[in-house]
Formats: C-alpha cells, structure tokens, sequence
C-alpha cells in the first residue's frame, strides 16, 4: 500500500473521529439542556414533590428505603382507604419507587450523602436526559442524516408535551416512562431490521422495566402488534419479523406477568389479545412458509392463504366467543372512553371528572408542540417516500398516537416522541438540502431531469447543447433565505418552549405564586399551612374525610389516615363522601359517625379567585353520589329551574343545604361588610345570612382561606335545639345496634 493510501484512511479516521466526538459533546450539552429546562421549579420555588400522585410516590418510595424491598412488596397500608385499607405492594407499579431505592443504595455505597427526596425531586430531569439520547438512536435507525437523530434529541430535550410531566419534583410514572417507552421502540427497530434474537431479548427486558414502571405499556403492547400486522397486509413477512416478534412477546409476556399488578392480565383481557393474536398468527405464517418453500406450487400458494384468512377469522370469533362467555375480561371503561368520548361521563363520571382525561382542544396541540405541529406531517410524508419496515413503523405510531392524543389530554405524551422523530427527518432533510456549499452542475441537472423522464442517464450532445442552468433551491440567495427563515424558527421555538415551561409548567400544585402590584411574586403556601396543621394538632391516628384529590397530599404530608385517594379503586366508597359532601347534615353526619371521621377538610378559592377549588368540583361528587344512590342523590337539585349552577341567593335549597356549600360559605360573611360579601371565582353576590354549621365546628382556615378543616362533633356535643337531634338519634343507636348484632362491615354495594 502507498503513502498516499495509508494518509488518505489516516485522514478519513480522523475525520470520522472528529465527527464522533462532535455528535457526544453536542449529545451532552442537549442533556444538559434538557436537565436545566426543568429546574425553573426549583429555581423558583424550592425543591418540593408536586401534583398529587406523587406525593404517594415519595410516601412509598421512603417506606421502601427505610423497610426494604420485601417488606413494600408485602405492603399493607392501614391508612389509607380508611376502614378498608389498601394492599399497596399488589396494586401498584413498582418500578419507580424501586429505580430510585437503587440509586440512593447506589450512591450511598459510594459514600455519597444524599436524601432520598432529592433523588426523587431530580429523577424526572435526570431521566429526561437518557430520553433524549434514546430518541437521538430511535431517529439514527430511520434515517443516514445524523443531524437529524442530533435535532430529534434536541426537540425531545425541550418540548413542552414532553416537560410538562417531567419537571424538576414530578415524581410520578411517567418521570421514568418514556424513557422506556423511547428506548424500547429503538430495540424493537434494531431487532427487526437484524431478525436478532438478543435485540429481541433486550426489547422484552425494557418492555418489562416498561411494565412495572406505568399503565401506558398498553401503548407498546397494542401499537407492536399492529405494526407487525401492517407489514403482514403489505406483504412484508420475513423470519426477520418473526424472530423479532416472537422473541419480544414471549420474554416480554413472561417479564410483565412477574409485576403482582399485572399477574396474568396479559392472557385473561381484552387488551392484550391483539399481541396474543398477531404471536399466533405468526406462528401459522411461519409454518405455511415453510409448508411452502418445501412445495412450491401457485395452486398451493392459494391454499396458503385461504388457510391463513381462515385461520385469522376462526382466531377472531373464538376471541369474541371466549369474551363473551367471561373466560377473556372486556375491555375496561379506561378504554372504551379512548373510542367513545362521551362513555366515561355517562358510565363512569369518577374518570370524566379528571382534567387530564379529557379530549384534547386544538390549540393544545400548538402549546405543547409548538413548530413541530408543521413539521411532524412532513416527516411522515418523507417515511412515506421510502417506506421501510422502520418507516411504516414511524407512520403506523404517528397515526396511532395523534387519534389517542385528541381523545385525551395526557396522551399528547406518548404522541410527543413520534412528532419529535417526525419533524427531526423533515428539518434536517430541508436544512441538509439548503445548506450545502456546492450547487450541483448543469448538466448533473439536466442529466437527472432526462433520466426522470426515461431517457438514458447519459446525456447526447444535442441534450448538453439546450442545457439552462440550475436556477431555484441551488442559488445562494435561496439558500441564504431559507436557511434564515429555518434559523428564525427553530430560536421562536427555543424561546416558546422555555416561557411555557417557566410559566405553565414549573409551579407546583401545592404551592401558588402571585404577583403583587409592583410586580414581585408573592407565594401563597395555604395547602402545607393546612397540613401541618394536621401533622401538629391532630392525633396520629385521626381520620380526615376529603374530597379524593387530596388523598394522597394529607397522607404523604399531613401523615393521616383518610378515607379516599387517588388511587380510585373503590368506587362506591368515593360516592360514599360525595354523598356526604352533597346532603344535608341529618345524612352526612351519620355517614362522618359510620366512619369513625375526626376531620373535615374542603378547598375553597371564593375569597382569593383560586379556581380550582371544590365548589368548581362539586358537580362531579354529585355524579359519582348519584350513580350509586340515584334515589337519594339528584344532579337537576342543584340546578335552578332556568338550569343554572349558582351559589348566590339564587341557588336551590339542595344547594344551600349540602354540607359543602355550608363548609365552603362559613362565617364567610363576617369578612366583609354587611351584605356585600362575594365569591371572586364564581362572581356571585352571596346571601345576607351565610350558612349554619350544628355537626360540625370550625377548626381551622388557612391564611388565604383556600383551605378550610372541620372538627366532626361528638353526639352528646351536639345542639339539643337542633330540628333533626331525633334523626341523629337515630342514626346513632342504629350504629349501635349494628356494632351489638357483630363486627361493623362497610356495605361497598
């Protein structure tokens, strides 16, 4: 080999060197970008848990730090779902809680100090980064532009569909999720384009980390199986696919049925059938293949297939027939309101009554995704032009993911990494064209026109004697322009998504900020003023009834047993409080008594504006109530005749009467001046004279009054000029006498 052979590969190594080390540094620097998008919470606040489901998160993360982890496996929670209970280690997804026990194990092994909030406080933005970097390998396999995976990682790092449930103390599922749901879609990718066993092992591995981490691995679990069957309709079946396929549904079948959770979910419901059915229908694929290369024949060929359709038909009614008889589970409400928009609020009020679950608005889409929303189409438009198993991939999850973002909100984060992929191939596809130094000769120009049109790629003479030359996208002044104009975008962008997730993003619920006159923030911390309250003046033992948003705050903060939380699995017990926060006090107080209930507590925002209080939320306690007790329950009672919801002298009797509105309104008046008080949310002119309070007495209001607590009376406190002591009477020997005849049981039905 010459000299100049061995300085030619010496300079292509260091060029490709270069470019590696390039790609890291530039991966690093949007990890870090993605890590310090998110810590405007911190920043601004402090660094505290957010929301509401991860306060049960960090409560059982601890518990699982300080007892092990067979003792949170076996995890019976006594303080919760009060007199019930909860088998927490069987009904939860442990996989959260088990990545941040092993890293605090982890850096505490390596004598690094550290509290186990701040790893969950942290996990989210930490993660955000391998999510990033998982997107930049899912983006590699679809296209030979490596800017294109660099974009893809950069877009992921900082979208707000993303962001928004992954800031800095949203320790909740998702905080770990994605980064698996990402990371399995690339395995899966890699295993089909190599028909590779341990690609395949590897994907059922993540998919089960997947598994135990959160709800949505049903996402992968049906979007997997409808990618392999679209290449099947194409025509694209290969043993590729098959060992792909099989090896990720065996392994991954076995890994998610170890989740007590999920158990043998996997092979009893309907969610999971259409995995089962593509597993089989490969197998039948598999055979009539091998059938077929043995015996090659057209008549046969026929056969095959008429085999096969069959096949895939009997397979389907045997389904429906099995579901029918009760051997496979029906699809769960969860699911039907993906399908249905409108089933959950006529079924299942206590799912429509989630923000999060309901159909996504269109300028929704633009607020979380920003520029992306333009490009995304175009990237599938280009997965079209070359249309590989991996780019039917792209459009199948691309089609799949914006119909379940429209029908609910919290799905705009699974569609998020697709557009992200998406919109990456369609800017670096544009940029890539644009931004080239040379322009391509005329007669390159003319040539590829001619052979476009059928003529030979070599041109004749007479063709180089019309040659024009190569005007458009090839002049500098169009360059120059368009890369500009794509500059421009991508810095509103930027821009864009850092305001929303400074703004609408980072402020925790627990802790609200407002601006004061001259502009400097001033926090409003009601919420922990409440809890602490608990914490501090309460015995340890004693039961709080709330509404079932709240569950989860009280129990990791306040550290009380409560009747209901956000787990909602009981149903008929979440109506047993809406029932008692919409009647009168001669059936609630009972119900508070049946329930060994100390403490009361509502969220009001009428005198600070906060909207987001229970009076707002009312309607939907009424619904849950009336859907068991429809008899003693009535939504239309607490609508005026002219069909209005109202709180001011205008408001039905029910309305009045209930005990939230009598918790809400009390001793609201003496804030104001006679006769003048009103509710700033709901901008009603309140009664003269506020409601009377005879179970219950004030025990403590927060400083802006958001959050109000009431002591439940004991029965020989009670008023004897109260109109109804008889009826409480009543009520009070009933229970006696119950507790006489044996052990009090909570009737569920």
């Amino acid at each position: 080999m010459s000299a100049n052979s061995l300085d030619l590969l010496s300079s292509v190594g260091s060029s490709k060197s270069t470019r590696t080390l390039l790609r890291v540094i530039i991966l690093c620097f949007i990890a870090a970008a993605a890590v310090a998008s998110r810590l405007f919470s911190v920043i601004r606040f402090e660094s505290i848990i957010h929301e509401f489901d991860p306060w049960f998160n960090f409560r059982a993360t601890k518990y699982l730090v300080a007892n092990g982890f067979y003792s949170f496996w076996d995890w019976f929670d006594d303080r919760t779902w009060h007199p019930l209970g909860r088998v927490t280690g069987g009904t939860l997804y442990p996989g959260l809680m088990v990545t941040s026990g092993v890293i605090y194990h982890a850096l505490r092994a390596l004598t690094i100090p550290v509290d186990i909030r701040n790893i969950c406080v942290l996990l989210a933005p930490a993660f955000s980064g391998l999510t990033a970097y998982a997107t930049y390998l899912l983006t590699n396999e679809m296209t030979t532009s490596s800017s294109a995976g660099l974009l893809a990682a950069a877009f992921m790092g900082i979208t707000p569909g993303y962001i928004s449930r992954s800031v800095a103390g949203s320790y909740d599922n998702e905080a770990i999720a994605i980064f698996l749901l990402v990371f399995t879609f690339f395995l899966w990718i890699k295993a089909l384009k190599q028909g590779s066993m341990l690609w395949g092992a590897l994907c059922a591995l993540f998919y089960g980390y997947m598994v135990a981490s959160w709800g949505g691995y049903a996402f992968i679990t049906c979007l997997l199986p409808l990618h392999a069957l679209v290449l099947v309709c194409m025509g694209r079946y290969s043993t590729r696919l098959y060992v792909a396929y099989t090896t990720w549904y065996a392994l991954g079948t076995l890994a998610s049925m170890q989740i007590p959770f999920v158990g043998f979910l996997p092979v009893k419901t309907s969610e999971h059938m259409p995995a089962l059915g593509i597993f089989g229908f490969l197998q039948l694929l598999a055979f009539l293949d091998y059938v077929r290369s043995a015996i090659p024949s057209r008549q046969f060929q026929t056969f095959l297939w008429i085999a096969a359709g069959g096949t895939f038909g009997i397979g389907l009614l045997g389904l429906v027939l099995a579901t029918s008889a009760g051997f496979i589970a029906p699809w769960g409400g969860r699911f039907y309101s993906l399908w249905d928009t409108g089933y959950a609020k006529i079924h299942i009020p206590i799912i429509a009554s989630v923000s999060e679950h309901q159909p996504t608005a269109w300028p929704a889409f633009f607020f979380d995704l920003n520029m992306l929303i333009w490009l995304f189409p175009a990237g599938v438009y280009l997965c079209f032009q070359q249309l590989a198993d991996e780019h039917v991939f792209i459009v199948v999850y691309a089609l799949f993911g914006s119909y379940f973002a429209g029908v609910m909100v919290r799905l705009m984060l699974t569609l998020t990494p697709v557009v992200c992929v998406a919109a990456a191939i369609a800017a670096s596809t544009l940029l890539d064209t644009y931004l080239k130094a040379e322009s391509p000769k005329a007669e390159d120009h003319q040539a590829d026109d001619t052979a476009a049109e059928g003529a030979p790629k070599k041109a004749s003479k007479g063709l180089k004697s019309t040659n024009k030359p190569a005007v458009g996208i090839y002049t500098f002044l169009s360059k120059g322009l368009v890369t500009s104009a794509m500059t421009v975008y991508l810095l509103l962008f930027v821009m864009h998504c850092t305001w929303v997730t400074s703004n609408a993003y980072s402020s925790p619920s627990v802790v609200l900020a407002s601006r004061m006159p001259d502009g400097s923030q001033h926090i409003i911390d009601d919420y922990r003023e409440a809890y602490q309250w608990l914490r501090q003046n309460t015995v340890e033992d004693a039961k709080i009834m709330a509404w079932w948003d709240y569950g989860y705050q009280i129990g990791g903060m306040a550290d009380r047993p409560t009747l209901v939380d956000n787990n909602t699995w009981n149903n008929t017990h979440i109506a047993t409080v809406g029932k008692a926060m919409s009647s009168r006090e001669e059936v609630s107080y009972p119900i508070m008594r049946q329930h060994e209930v100390d403490y009361v507590l509502v969220v009001f925002g009428g005198l600070l504006g906060y909207s987001g209080d229970d009076i707002n939320k009312f309607l939907w306690m009424v619904r849950i109530a009336e859907g068991i007790w429809p008899d003693e329950v009535k939504e239309r009672d607490f609508f005026t005749p002219r069909g209005e919801y109202r709180v001011d002298s205008e408001a039905t009797e029910t309305m009045k009467n209930s005990l939230m509105y009598k918790m809400s309104y009390y001793n609201y008046n003496a804030l104001f001046p006679p006769g003048q008080a009103q509710d700033r949310v709901r901008g009603a002119r309140l009664p003269e004279v506020g409601p009377t309070l005879n179970t219950l007495e004030e025990a403590f209001t927060s400083e802006n009054w958001i959050i109000r607590i009431y002591k439940v009376k004991d029965l020989d406190n009670l008023g004897r000029d109260h109109a109804s002591a008889a009826a409480f009477e009543r009520g009070h020997k009933k229970k006696k006498a119950t507790k006489k005849r044996g052990p009090r049981v909570l009737r569920l039905d």
